[in-house]
């Protein structure tokens, strides 16, 4: 199942209530803040905030847990791989592999930070329309090719996925059944060759109507932003919390280095 990470935006919530453009340039820098933490203790408070900013978004926790789970998927090979390839001083050996416990460490810092990120941007993309954050991203003067690019790769990833199941529908209905022989793997093959050439004819058609229709590369909707005291109350929480990260992890960072860790 496609996961369309506006799909609740209309549960009301301090942060859907939130001007979206303040939202991202508060949020933004408290992501920013996180990504440069050194220290696992911080990393660690990142992501109990992480976790109350979900709790503050009013997400279904099934929602949540389904998205997190592709991420998942991507992070636990760290702790299989970095403590093994940690270029420093092993602790000792499994299976004839190295162990380091700074490897181990380092794949907890990244772990963490990364969850923490996740589930932040979650909150932020989740708690209001795609379109209207791609707005609110021009708005802060990002890149218009950048907030074009996210918006059609969101959008026609759908596209994409379901011109697939159509596919394997027609592929089923004529009888195809997958096994473990080279045949199949000859029809998946052309599968995938089909569903590529078909998608860049589609992107073809859909690009002539826009032209047709006025495209000049900028997003246009019948939106407009205004902002309230309390959206500017929520940023200056969000940004002191993010200079307070960024300080308690120099702190620490500074007393590990004294004890001599790194």
């Amino acid at each position: 199942m496609a996961l369309d990470i506006d799909r609740y935006a209309h549960t009301a919530s301090p942060l859907q209530r939130w001007d979206p453009r303040v939202k991202i340039f508060s949020m933004g820098l408290l992501i920013l803040s996180i990504a440069l933490l050194k220290t696992i203790p911080m990393a660690v408070s990142a992501l109990l905030l992480a976790l109350v900013i979900l709790g503050v978004s009013a997400l279904p926790r099934h929602f949540l847990v389904h998205g997190l789970s592709f991420v998942l998927v991507f992070l636990i090979p760290f702790f299989l791989i970095m403590p093994f390839t940690y270029p420093g001083e092993a602790a000792f050996s499994i299976l004839g592999l190295p162990f380091a416990w700074e490897g181990l460490r380092l794949a907890s810092l990244i772990f963490l930070k990364a969850l923490a990120i996740v589930m932040i941007t979650f909150a932020i993309f989740g708690s209001s329309r795609f379109d209207i954050s791609m707005l609110a991203l021009q708005h802060l003067k990002c890149p218009k090719v950048v907030v074009q690019m996210l918006l059609f790769t969101y959008r026609y990833t759908f596209v994409f996925l379901d011109e697939m199941r159509r596919m394997h529908t027609s592929m089923r209905a004529r009888g195809f059944v997958a096994r473990t022989d080279l045949k199949t793997l000859r029809i998946f093959g052309h599968f995938i060759g089909t569903l590529l050439v078909r998608s860049f004819e589609r992107t073809e058609r859909v690009y002539k109507a826009m032209l047709s229709k006025g495209y000049q590369g900028e997003l246009h909707l019948l939106v407009t932003f205004q902002s309230a005291g309390s959206d500017y109350i929520k940023a200056f929480v969000i940004i002191s919390i993010a200079m307070i990260i960024m300080y308690g992890d120099l702190g620490g960072g500074l007393h590990t280095a004294e004890q001599g860790w790194y």
